[in-house]
């Protein structure tokens, strides 16, 4: 189930990369599209290191759990 988890976030990962990148195509002006770019926008965000959740945030602390 792992695996399924892994390769649906992946695949949002190379999606959301793809839109973002045509998008900045686009208001650029471009008539045609930069496949490179796209390229690379999929290989910069499948580099990057994955988030790290550092912990609760100041709203989800209380008395008992804000030392």
């Amino acid at each position: 189930m792992a695996t399924a988890d892994r390769d649906t976030s992946r695949r949002a990962v190379i999606a959301a990369a793809i839109t973002a990148e045509l998008a900045r195509q686009a208001d650029a002006g471009a008539t045609g599209f930069d496949i490179e770019a796209i390229a690379t926008a999929v290989e910069a965000a499948l580099d990057a290191p994955e988030r790290i959740d550092e912990g609760k945030r100041p709203n989800e602390l209380n008395a008992t759990n804000d030392d």
